[in-house]
């Protein structure tokens, strides 16, 4: 459209510049002369602009200087109009390298346990991502989804994955095998609705710790028996344990509570009055959450207790002889872990579990991968 535009604008300059009015016009010193004298008596005179601009284009002068007007017009636009190609195809070409071909946008809380999984394995793919904070009050950033949790990935503007576990299997899949598209291998992954023990009606997804395989693949990236049982299992550990215990450790004190508020109103996406009321009020709700929370998932009066054994209990099915689960590399349940245990950077919580639990060299070797991109593809 562009360069169309910027083509028309070059004829026209041309057929301006070669129209017997133009070709019977001074030379150029005579027609810079006469625009600079021209320019002066407009830039003093008070009304007389209009009758002068028109009356010399009728001249032959005045149709030179609007030919060469046109052509550089012209000429500009198809500059930037090759420019903005360019950088567009080098931004396509980018995406085609570090985002599989795909044009990812993620939905999110940034201290979402969830969310930060999700985050955790695009980064450690390389995988090009653009990030809409969602308002965790109002929600109208995701206004037009009928799924109204985060995550939520929209993939090339058209495909919308939901479920943090979903979104990591659906891309994993894509990734290893890319014959088939984003919208076949979501058909794996059925939606299904249920009601939970207190009335609530909830969205589960069938399959969300499979990475679907032919037999060919599977041998590939699981060449060990039992390693693909071993990343599902705690996968789903991650997901049905390992989060519960965020809360009541970050909310555990109301000291906590608020260091923990301040953190997320700093970070998230909050207006001054939500902001204000999100810190005290929600850092007091969370306090007493916290308390319900520790009750229904039974966990310790001491709750960095659970944590500190969660943790030391990971660190152990990793073992001493390998760097992640995945082995020399890590694998989803590394990066969901990782994930899970990151949104508590900066706080008490994280600070007692890195001097309290056998956690912390696998953890900066998470960091280090993750940093890097080091499972990008070549």
């Amino acid at each position: 459209m562009a360069a169309a535009c910027t083509r028309t604008l070059c004829k026209v300059g041309r057929s301006i510049l070669e129209s017997p009015a133009a070709r019977r016009s001074g030379t150029v010193s005579y027609l810079v002369g006469n625009g600079i004298s021209r320019g002066s008596r407009r830039a003093y005179g008070t009304g007389g602009y209009r009758s002068e601009l028109v009356s010399s284009l009728r001249t032959g002068a005045g149709a030179r200087v609007l030919g060469c007007a046109v052509l550089l017009g012209g000429g500009l636009g198809l500059y930037h109009t090759v420019k903005f190609r360019v950088q567009q195809l080098l931004a396509e070409e980018e995406t085609k390298v570090s985002g599989g071909g795909l044009k990812l946008t993620l939905y999110q809380y940034k201290t979402c346990p969830f969310c930060s999984k999700v985050r955790a394995f695009l980064d450690y793919h390389g995988l090009a991502y653009e990030i809409v904070e969602v308002n965790p009050v109002m929600r109208k950033e995701i206004k037009w989804s009928v799924y109204r949790k985060v995550p939520i990935l929209m993939v090339d503007g058209n495909v919308q994955l939901n479920d943090s576990s979903v979104i990591i299997s659906s891309l994993k899949t894509y990734l290893i095998n890319k014959e088939r598209s984003m919208s076949e291998i979501l058909h794996c992954y059925p939606e299904m609705k249920s009601v939970n023990e207190r009335g609530k009606e909830v969205t589960e997804y069938s399959n969300k710790y499979w990475v679907m395989l032919g037999e060919a693949e599977i041998t590939e990236i699981y060449p060990e028996k039992g390693m693909q049982k071993e990343e599902m299992k705690w996968r789903q550990w991650a997901d049905d344990w390992l989060v519960h215990l965020i809360s009541p450790n970050v909310y555990r004190t109301t000291g906590e509570a608020l260091a923990s508020f301040d953190y997320i109103v700093r970070e998230g996406k909050f207006g001054t009055f939500e902001g204000f009321f999100a810190k005290y009020v929600g850092a007091a709700a969370m306090f007493l959450i916290a308390k319900r929370l520790k009750s229904r998932h039974n966990l310790q009066d001491d709750v960095r207790q659970d944590l500190y054994k969660a943790v030391n209990d990971w660190v152990a099915a990793v073992g001493k002889k390998r760097k992640f689960m995945g082995g020399d590399q890590p694998n989803l349940a590394d990066l969901a872990v990782f994930g899970v245990l990151r949104v508590m950077e900066g706080l008490q919580a994280f600070d007692d579990m890195m001097d309290n639990t056998k956690v912390k060299h696998w953890y900066r070797r998470m960091e280090r991968a993750s940093l890097n991109h080091e499972g990008r593809q070549d």
